[in-house]
């Protein structure tokens, strides 16, 4: 699927760093691909993949529309 059908917004990209607002935190966009939630089984097609930007444990983002862009450094 291409970004333009995904409507997913330009600054969000492998390698952007972004701001999630459920954590709380910054962090890199490690990847954007399918995920399947294990809870729910529901196949996300184009979910990020992220982590803090100094390391730690990835988690998953399913909806490009819960970040934001990171403010400028």
């Amino acid at each position: 699927m291409s970004r333009a059908a995904s409507r997913r917004p330009s600054w969000v990209h492998e390698g952007a760093r972004v701001f999630d607002p459920a954590k709380g935190q910054e962090a890199i966009v490690q990847f954007i691909g399918e995920h399947e939630d294990p809870a729910t089984r529901r196949i996300v097609p184009e979910a990020i993949f992220l982590r803090p930007a100094g390391g730690g444990v990835e988690w998953v983002v399913a909806d490009h529309q819960a970040l934001r862009e990171a403010d400028a450094r």
